[in-house]
């Protein structure tokens, strides 16, 4: 496997061995179709029942953001002291749970997705590129149960041989972020070792999963949660895009 010195700079004199990106943000600006998603169905929910405090863009980065879907829903609704049984991942829209909620995003973003479809950031594809021509490993290690088609729409699905998403965690029984159990599970799929492999993040809940997961670099791409939040959550360091680690 070919190390990557390269990077050694943001951390010492460490070289690594494989790269973990989240999806939704870092490689696919789907951030804002997600966020228009729950923005959609929270105000929706928020006016039915009744909550004065009306749902904003800040409730994704401090509630949602980085988190399994049915983690954001309870989340947010507890920040409004909203309790609500969790139900089952089969509950309808419209069913006064937890997961109907989920659910309810979910077609949602569908629909966005499937109208517009994707384009990848353009930093984030030069990054990608140098990794491959360099023999890095890579993985996508994403919280939505969406990244496979995500992937598929921008034209990135080739790519990636290994994709931890909210399917894969289930089914391995992997508790989501700021757990770190899914980048440790990307990293032994690819065959890094957490020390020497690299997360990249936009979400506070995904840069603590990779600072509890003890990765040689956290590396936290500021698309709106900010840069000092990233860092108090675990970042090594921030850019505002990945073009920079590739210009460096």
């Amino acid at each position: 496997m070919t190390s990557a010195p390269w990077l050694a700079q943001y951390s010492g004199d460490t070289e690594f061995d494989g790269v973990l990106f989240d999806l939704d943000g870092v490689l696919t600006p789907t951030a804002d179709v997600h966020m228009a998603a729950w923005s959609r169905m929270f105000s929706d929910y928020f006016a039915l029942v009744g909550v004065e405090q009306p749902y904003t863009d800040q409730d994704y980065f401090d509630y949602v953001d980085g988190k399994p879907r049915y983690d954001g829903v309870a989340s947010c609704l507890a920040s409004r002291g909203i309790e609500l049984p969790y139900g089952d991942p089969t509950d309808a829209p419209g069913t006064d749970t937890i997961c109907a909620l989920g659910n309810m995003k979910n077609d949602a973003f569908t629909a966005v997705l499937e109208d517009d479809g994707v384009e990848p950031y353009p930093g984030s594809v030069r990054l990608m590129d140098e990794l491959e021509r360099r023999g890095i490993a890579m993985a996508v290690v994403s919280s939505s149960r969406n990244a496979p088609a995500v992937l598929e729409a921008a034209g990135l699905a080739s790519r990636f041989e290994h994709v931890v998403d909210g399917v894969v965690a289930a089914r391995q029984g992997l508790p989501g972020k700021p757990a770190p159990d899914t980048y440790l599970y990307g990293a032994q799929l690819i065959g890094a070792s957490p020390s020497r492999a690299v997360v990249v993040e936009d979400a506070t809940s995904g840069v603590a999963a990779g600072a509890a997961g003890g990765f040689g670099l956290v590396l936290g791409v500021d698309r709106g949660a900010g840069r000092e939040e990233l860092l108090a959550g675990g970042a090594t360091m921030v850019v505002a895009d990945l073009d920079e680690v590739v210009g460096a």
